[in-house]
């Protein structure tokens, strides 16, 4: 039964997670509700979330079409990106990022409510920003997704469902490297990871077709408020 319940969580993870970007709103909680200590539910969560992006990326075939170039640059970014802040957590404490959490997301939420313009972020400029995010994403994580959405918003002239798919499989990159560090040095339950794995492919597949399929702006439009739900419970939980 709970191997069964793992999967249907990493199902719905996988969902959420290539639809609204807010993967560990449902399998961190779930995690520490299975009994994982922080640190564990942590590490497990962020190798489990790799296989979110495998799904994902066959789904999102149509969307990526064309984008090799720009996708595999992305990925050098947020590789590195995610080696830095799986770094950083297995160092120090999170209590800094813990802090600025809310800030970011709520900022990035922001900005995705804004009406669309013409592109910020250029070249070098585009690859430190998906870096720097991926540091974040490496390192803490809160909707770390919804900040690269941001930024990704930004900087392509794509429709949302092709920003989507471009920020789906790059975070294959911070979370990729992130999980091997973790798996070297990191507390990884694999009892765990092997059901809520297969559950975040089947569920990263789903994704694309309902992000799809989403008439205009919404995609954007819900990733932000979704984000903004999330500050607001971070921040109550952070400074209270």
């Amino acid at each position: 039964m709970e191997i069964l319940v793992l999967a249907l969580v990493g199902v719905a993870t996988g969902i959420v997670s290539t639809v609204v970007s807010l993967a560990s709103i449902v399998s961190y909680p779930a995690l520490l509700a299975f009994g994982l200590p922080p640190l564990a539910a942590n590490v497990t969560n962020t190798v489990s979330l790799t296989f979110t992006g495998v799904g994902s990326a066959v789904s999102s075939r149509p969307e990526l079409k064309g984008q090799s170039p720009l996708v595999l640059r992305l990925l050098t970014a947020t590789a590195l990106g995610g080696a830095t802040g799986a770094a950083l957590l297995l160092l120090t404490p999170p209590r800094a990022f813990e802090l600025v959490a809310p800030v970011l997301v709520a900022g990035a939420s922001l900005v995705l409510l804004r009406a669309p313009r013409s592109a910020a972020l250029h070249g070098p400029n585009l690859w430190i920003g998906v870096y720097v995010v991926s540091i974040y994403t490496g390192y803490f994580g809160a909707a770390g997704g919804v900040i690269m959405f941001a930024i990704l918003s930004a900087a392509l002239d794509q429709s949302p469902a092709h920003v989507n798919a471009v920020k789906n499989v790059i975070a294959m990159g911070s979370n990729g490297v992130a999980a091997i560090g973790f798996v070297l040095f990191g507390p990884v339950r694999w009892d765990v990871v092997v059901p809520l794995a297969i559950g975040m492919i089947v569920g990263g597949w789903i994704g694309p077709f309902i992000a799809r399929r989403l008439p205009g702006q919404s995609l954007r439009i819900l990733t932000a408020v979704a984000g903004l739900v999330v500050a607001v419970k971070l921040a109550f939980d952070t400074y209270t």
